[in-house]
């Protein structure tokens, strides 16, 4: 079954038609299918219509937010009401072309899991829109090593079980891409169509190029020392203190060597501020350590992932137990 995923902010003016062309193209592919509406606290009326294709349609699914929650949180509250074993997103303002789905699909029957939507031939304002998209696209593939020309794109197709437990906070919907790929999943990228914006306005502007940055700095952070933290916050800290050190000791050669008075320069002031930083980095790196133990053991959270296996019994009752096995890593 295929789960298509829409996510919803006033968009009344595009939900018929975009239904029309997804349906006439999800009926040529011979596959069950299920049309599901995020409607992302619209004020317009997008919750109406969404209900009223629902009315006339079983396949139409409905999730209405009491409140705007962006894109993300739409985003996953269509992987977790999904059915389908592979899961497209598309956006509902018409500049993705539902006519692209089969080359997706198509991707994934090559035997990749993830296939990411490229628009190659980007139809927005060149200085607002696409060169910081471009920009954005090299920075956050150079940082996570995953060579995609167009993470902005919501058109792509995913494999559920490569994504099924996957969270997504912030505007982290565009790294799933990312996420997929460290957790062992090949990932393809095609050139698909987009077109000019017919209707409304963009909800993004160029402080969302901020929000990219620091989400990709989370992203990066929990797929390097999620779970030893204590590399962050000790390595801060053992550098303060070896700044603090060398504070002193030059500190000291000044007062000895060039009869310079301690309370002359900075220095002691600098020794005693980075070694409570010291301090304070190894401490907060115990916490951390702390935490994710809580995090793992008081919820049986697995450190590891099984992509398959042959003859193991996964009933929960002969499972490893959390102090066992998943310890190893620790």
């Amino acid at each position: 079954m295929l789960s298509i995923c829409v996510p919803v902010y006033n968009e009344d003016y595009s939900i018929l038609m975009l239904y029309k062309e997804l349906a006439d193209v999800l009926n040529k592919l011979n596959q069950e299918w299920e049309l599901i509406w995020i409607n992302d606290g619209s004020t317009d009326g997008s919750a109406s219509l969404l209900n009223q294709l629902a009315e006339k349609d079983l396949r139409v699914k409905v999730i209405h937010f009491r409140r705007n929650f962006g894109q993300t949180a739409a985003m996953m509250a269509g992987i977790d009401f999904a059915r389908g074993d592979i899961i497209i997103p598309i956006d509902a303002d018409l500049q993705n072309d539902p006519e692209d789905i089969p080359k997706l699909l198509a991707k994934l029957d090559e035997g990749f899991d993830v296939c990411s939507g490229w628009r190659d031939n980007r139809k927005d304002d060149t200085l607002r829109r696409n060169l910081p998209s471009k920009i954005a696209n090299w920075i956050i593939s150079s940082i996570s090593g995953v060579h995609l020309h167009d993470y902005g794109c919501s058109l792509k197709a995913y494999k559920k079980d490569v994504i099924k437990d996957i969270k997504l906070y912030g505007e982290m919907h565009r790294f799933i891409p990312i996420y997929a790929s460290w957790h062992g999943a090949k990932v393809a990228e095609v050139p698909v169509n987009h077109h000019p914006r017919k209707y409304g306005q963009s909800k993004y502007g160029l402080e969302r190029i901020l929000k990219v940055v620091l989400d990709l700095a989370v992203v990066k952070f929990l797929d390097r020392y999620a779970q030893k933290p204590m590399y962050v916050f000790g390595g801060i800290g053992v550098t303060s203190f070896i700044f603090s050190a060398f504070s002193t000791i030059y500190a000291f050669y000044l007062k000895f060597y060039e009869n310079l008075s301690l309370i002359q320069t900075p220095l002691p002031l600098v020794a005693v501020f980075t070694a409570l930083t010291g301090v304070m980095c190894l401490l907060m790196g115990l916490l951390a350590e702390l935490i994710m133990r809580t995090y793992h053991e008081s919820q049986e959270k697995s450190i590891y992932l099984i992509k398959e296996t042959r003859n193991i019994n996964t009933d929960s009752e002969n499972r490893p137990s959390i102090n066992t096995s998943k310890r190893i890593s620790n």
